[in-house]
């Protein structure tokens, strides 16, 4: 028996939606498979119940509760407590079992060797196993396989016969294919390159990869071993070999989705770890998804928002979070009674481009007057100085430029009170600034200050050091070690369970409890969040010529 949620975790009806219908299988982890061949139904449509709660005639699924508390639909989804991979999780005080169809139809396990079943938190043997009818009763009427009630928090599902061939069709299947990238010793994972990214800090990021990859390797010790769990043993390999694929691409990004549609059929891997772009990732982040291949904390500035999507795993929204920290700032300084403008400036055929129209279409800001100034690519610096002139004192300036752009702001400052500029696309507190211009610039800053940081950044910097590795890209090198020192303490729990999904889904849970964070001061992810730091500061220059860079308020998550 599953040991009961916290009250707390009942205080909204989708909470105590998750905790019932964890409950409903948590009593059944094991049952066996009928005699007869699994019906030809659709496990499509199964597939829509578990993860939506859709049923197969296009009705929402209802669950009922003792005391006629009914939810419905998205609310008591298989999903939401199994997760995508249906190996289950943790709520609260309460271990979700598998209900994959090696774990659910499977008959108790008597023999002391079960060799090729890989162990999962939460899967016991100790349990009467069900038949295909007596699992419906248990869903429909709350009576588990010897009749006994289940727990009140059980919701009783109306579910006609056809929606419920279709969802046990659809947990036979579910996770049973072979894992790409995956074989007796060894586990393939790819990095991707594109070819507009910076050549020095490509150079950096493979650097810490490889000697990450030569390290875990040597590391290895090879064979399989027995745990004892529940009076049985569990065969599993301790560690795999880890093998590292460079993917580069070349040519414009229409081509990209092609070539790796063709390296990943020549190289099947588990899973992509870091990378590194340049102007755009959508179309790797649209191939990792359509591949349902894992694309875990690549080096990007401007990655793909849309967190309604499961692969793509990113440490923060780069630009387009600064350009949510610049409108905050703007909605909590400028009155809306007096509008003023806000003048931006960016060059063609950069990241600005997106940061830009990030800020002008933040509903906040529609009382306010945004003007864009863009910069042709690839021309000369005067053209920072043409864009700036006609400022008002009233006016607000936000820039989005790189370096080079930012040294040939004008000697003269503009009058003007207030510059907010990119920090990731100024080099942050290496910003080329004047004296001059420091005294008016905030700058948008995803990441914790400078000395805030220096604490975590000792460990990894400690690392290149004893390895050699050449500093020559700090943050994307940092936040390399860090991705690879992510998915390697995922693996570590995971132990034999090599699946895609619940590779994410366990990245979710640990990722909170790091304490090496590299350049955020805190991350974590929820089911259904993408991005695992949300926030940032605004920071001002400050000491004697402005050397300083300080935090201008507190973190904020816009």
């Amino acid at each position: 028996m599953a040991t009961p949620a916290p009250t707390t975790c009942l205080s909204s009806p989708r909470l105590a939606g998750r905790v019932a219908f964890l409950l409903f299988l948590a009593l059944f982890n094991v049952v066996t498979v009928s005699a007869a061949e699994p019906s030809a139904v659709s496990s499509d449509a199964g597939a829509r119940l578990y993860r939506q709660g859709i049923l197969p005639n296009g009705d929402v699924l209802r669950g009922e509760r003792e005391g006629g508390v009914a939810l419905t639909g998205a609310a008591v989804a298989c999903l939401n407590c199994h997760r995508r991979s249906g190996l289950g999780t943790t709520e609260g005080q309460i271990i979700i079992p598998p209900i994959t169809g090696k774990y659910l139809f499977r008959s108790a396990a008597k023999n002391v060797k079960d060799l090729n079943l890989p162990h999962v938190a939460g899967y016991r043997t100790q349990r009467s196993p069900y038949s295909d009818a007596t699992l419906a009763r248990a869903i429909r009427e709350g009576l588990d396989a010897d009749g006994r009630s289940l727990n009140y928090l059980m919701p009783r599902f109306r579910i006609d016969d056809a929606a419920m061939a279709s969802l046990i069709a659809y947990l036979r299947e579910l996770t049973s294919a072979p894992v790409p990238g995956v074989t007796d010793d060894t586990l393939h994972f790819a990095t991707i390159i594109t070819p507009d990214a910076d050549p020095v800090a490509r150079r950096g990021m493979l650097d810490v990869m490889e000697r990450f990859f030569i390290d875990k390797n040597e590391f290895q010790r090879g064979g399989a071993r027995i745990m004892q769990s529940n009076s049985r043993a569990i065969t599993y390999r301790v560690t795999r070999r880890w093998q590292l694929h460079v993917w580069e691409l070349t040519g414009p990004p229409a081509e990209w989705e092609r070539q790796l549609q063709a390296k990943l059929k020549a190289e099947p891997v588990f899973a992509v770890i870091s990378g590194l772009g340049g102007k755009t990732w959508e179309p790797v982040h649209r191939f990792c998804e359509a591949a349902a291949l894992p694309c875990l904390f690549p080096n990007i500035d401007l990655p793909v928002d849309a967190e309604q999507d499961f692969y793509p795993v990113y440490f923060s929204r780069g630009v387009l979070l600064e350009a949510q920290l610049i409108a905050h700032d703007l909605l909590g300084r400028v009155s809306t009674a007096q509008p003023a403008r806000v003048i931006q400036v960016y060059r063609a055929n950069d990241i600005g481009v997106a940061a830009a129209r990030a800020l002008q279409e933040n509903p906040g800001l529609r009382g306010m007057k945004v003007e864009t100034r863009v910069l042709p690519a690839g021309g000369a610096a005067a053209d920072v100085s043409a864009a700036l002139r006609d400022l008002h004192p009233h006016d607000e300036l936000v820039l989005w430029l790189r370096p080079a752009d930012l040294a040939a702001l004008p000697a003269r400052l503009p009058p003007i009170a207030h510059v907010l500029a990119s920090g990731i696309m100024a080099n942050l507190e290496n910003a080329p600034l004047s004296a001059e211009w420091r005294t008016v610039t905030r700058l948008a800053y995803p990441f914790d200050p400078p000395d805030q940081r220096a604490v975590r950044m000792n460990y990894p910097l400690g690392w290149f050091k004893v390895r050699r590795i050449p500093v020559v890209a700090e943050r994307v090198q940092s936040d390399t070690y860090l991705a690879c020192g992510i998915v390697a303490e995922t693996l570590n729990e995971m132990l034999d369970s090599f699946v895609r999904d619940y590779l994410i889904e366990r990245i979710e849970v640990m990722l909170s409890h790091r304490l090496i964070t590299g350049y955020y001061p805190r991350q974590g992810l929820a089911p259904g969040q993408r991005f695992a730091s949300k926030g940032g500061y605004l920071m001002r220059f400050a000491g004697p010529q402005g050397i300083k860079l300080i935090a201008d308020g507190e973190w904020t998550v816009p």
